[in-house]
């Protein structure tokens, strides 16, 4: 008589489903609210069972004690993986909020359809582009293929989530910042430039109308670096991309 472990195929689908939840709940494409939850999940419980052949066989069973535990610890790092892969969107977003005050369209505000919040223009365009570059580039399936590869559960007692893990995630928080600077630097400094310049000038000459010469001037300057800049785009996403996906990785080997 052929006895089927149960408890082990449990164990082994809820560990994988679980991290791929916490994945889902963040991971850029996949997170997005356009998205109908019954869908989502409906696609946590595919992916779920199209890895368990691959990574069943690789997973050591805890105790039944240790159960809660586990299902904590890999949300935690699905989640963790999601936000991310997530970063470049964040900093791509943060580009653009800052260059739609820089360039006079700070007031003009759309429905960001990824989102469901309010979003000014420039800041849509950013995420519409490097969404574009997203799907291009197939990092969605950079990003499967990682949580695939690497994915490794040992039992609760011989695993916490250290605090290096925590203090990584946290960091990674921080590459917004550099990520947002790189990307709004062109348009950035040409319309600094155009306010020193602006500036100059009515001290030379105060009968000049800055007031109504400046915003136009400083628009049409930003709107023509950034479609200039924008050649550079796809290598310049590419390679934050890559670091995106090497974060993943690295959070990945330090929740082991």
């Amino acid at each position: 008589m052929i006895e089927i472990p149960l408890d082990r195929i449990i164990f082994a689908f809820l560990a994988i489903s679980v991290r791929v939840t916490g994945l889902m709940l963040f991971a850029p494409f996949f997170g997005s609210m356009t998205i109908p939850p019954r869908l989502k999940a409906i696609f946590v419980i595919v992916l779920s069972i199209l890895l368990y052949p691959l990574l069943s066989s690789g997973l050591t069973m805890p105790t039944l004690s240790h159960w809660p535990t586990l299902v904590i610890r890999e949300l935690v790092i699905g989640a963790a993986i999601g936000i991310a892969s997530n970063l470049v969107f964040d900093a791509v977003q943060m580009a653009g909020q800052v260059l739609s005050t820089q360039m006079g369209f700070s007031l003009v505000n759309l429905l960001d359809p990824q989102t469901q919040a309010d979003s000014t223009v420039v800041a849509m365009f950013h995420q519409t582009i490097a969404m574009l570059i997203f799907l291009r580039l197939d990092v969605h399936l950079w990003l499967l293929h990682a949580l695939g590869r690497s994915f490794q559960v040992l039992p609760p007692d011989s695993l916490n989530l250290s605090g290096n893990f925590a203090f990584a995630t946290l960091r990674a928080g921080g590459a917004v910042f550099a990520l947002g600077l790189q990307m709004a630097a062109p348009v950035f400094s040409a319309t600094l430039l155009t306010d020193i310049v602006l500036g100059l000038l009515g001290k030379a000459s105060p009968n000049m109308p800055l007031m109504l010469l400046g915003p136009p001037v400083k628009t049409l300057l930003g709107l023509g670096v950034l479609f200039a800049a924008l050649k550079y785009w796809p290598a310049m996403l590419e390679r934050f991309f890559q670091s995106s996906s090497e974060l993943s990785n690295r959070l990945l080997l330090l929740a082991r």
